[in-house]
């Protein structure tokens, strides 16, 4: 029997039956002949046949349910990588990354709802700022540090004043000092005369002194850093590393920092869930930190702030035990930000504080209201 394959044919026998040609096969399947051959590429659907003369693709019929898979889970979504991983599994085992990754997705977008709405009630006030009567602004702030009920010694540093708040949780032999001269590095800016548009730039080239003296990366040291710096109602932030930052508004608790960590990478490549990032061996290792070898990269972002804001700053030994449904009930409760620092550790080490916890929290309201 001749098996040649023209362009046109719509089947050809085989030992299992017919084969389909990439066009029959499209549309058997719901997939396009260019998703197909992406597909092919990728090895994630590989043609039971391809003929040697003219690479004309052949799929057998049996091929079907994993291409109408593929389909199915490219409309969800769902990454290529994760596909072919969820293809290879048996059916209840892929039903149930199906529902881990669709758990995931939920999580995800209620997170991206909450950064969406930080964002337009953020941008909003840039357009009224100019508009309404400026009100003088202070800050009631308290800082916090507790060595946990595990660690052999306290690696977190933290600090609290009128215009700085900063916390930096250390890493390695010498994590304790890194953590405490990146906190120095910053203390000067407290009394320094700034304006709003100084703000950014002196609180990174503080940061980036602090970076150039860390220990040299033989010594496997660093820190994390995370601090606000506040000119008037203009709050400049810097980030480095998994330590975050909220903020406790009228609309609810918004996180505004993004973890630099490996599994942090993971969950956003859609290769973890936040659940399995929580629990991962690698969970500690940073993407970006002060350690005077990696490159110097820190997140910034000029916020506006207004009267009854709270800001809270902390290390992961809080985030990691606490959650933030926990952490918004406590910073909206709380009569100060003494007693709101105090709380949190108490809840950290109420759920076994394995690590050391660092917390800041501070509090605008208007100069002539505060107290």
């Amino acid at each position: 029997m001749d098996r040649r394959v023209t362009a046109g044919v719509r089947g050809v026998p085989y030992d299992g039956g017919e084969l389909l040609t990439i066009g029959a096969f499209a549309r058997a399947s719901r997939l396009s002949p260019k998703a197909l051959r992406l597909y092919d590429e990728l090895g994630l659907l590989t043609p039971e046949r391809v003929d040697p003369r003219s690479g004309y693709r052949l799929y057998a019929p049996a091929q079907l349910e994993r291409a109408r898979l593929v389909a199915w889970l490219r409309r969800l979504g769902m990454p290529l990588a994760r596909i072919r991983e969820v293809c290879e599994l048996a059916p209840d085992a892929a039903a149930s990354a199906v529902a881990a990754y669709w758990t995931q997705v939920e999580a995800d977008t209620a997170a991206r709802r909450d950064l969406a709405a930080f964002l337009v009630d953020q941008l909003s006030r840039k357009d009224t700022v100019m508009t309404e009567p400026a009100t003088p602004l202070t800050m009631r702030c308290a800082a916090l540090t507790d060595q946990g009920l595990v660690r052999p010694a306290q690696q977190d540093a933290a600090y609290a004043g009128p215009r700085l708040l900063a916390v930096a949780d250390g890493y390695g032999p010498s994590g304790d000092l890194a953590a405490t001269a990146a906190i120095e590095a910053l203390k000067d800016l407290e009394h320094r005369d700034l304006t709003s548009a100084d703000l950014p730039a002196v609180l990174e080239e503080a940061a980036r002194r602090a970076h150039r003296t860390a220990p040299s990366a033989d010594e496997a040291t660093g820190s994390t850093l995370t601090a606000l710096l506040r000119s008037g109602s203009q709050l400049a932030l810097l980030h480095l590393g998994d330590s975050r930052a909220y903020v406790l508004r009228d609309s609810g608790l918004f996180r505004i920092t993004h973890d630099h960590s490996v599994v942090q990478s993971l969950v956003d490549e859609g290769r973890l869930t936040p659940e399995e990032a929580s629990s991962h061996p690698r969970r500690a290792l940073l993407l970006r930190s002060l350690d005077g070898a990696t490159e110097f990269a820190p997140d910034l972002q000029l916020l506006e702030a207004r009267p009854g804001e709270r800001y809270l700053l902390c290390t992961d030994g809080l985030t990691s035990v606490v959650p933030p449904e926990t952490i918004q009930d406590v910073l909206t409760a709380a009569d100060d930000p003494d007693r709101a620092v105090r709380e949190l550790i108490r809840l950290a080490r109420e759920a076994g504080a394995p690590d050391n916890v660092a917390c800041v929290v501070g509090e605008l309201a208007g100069a002539e209201v505060a107290v």
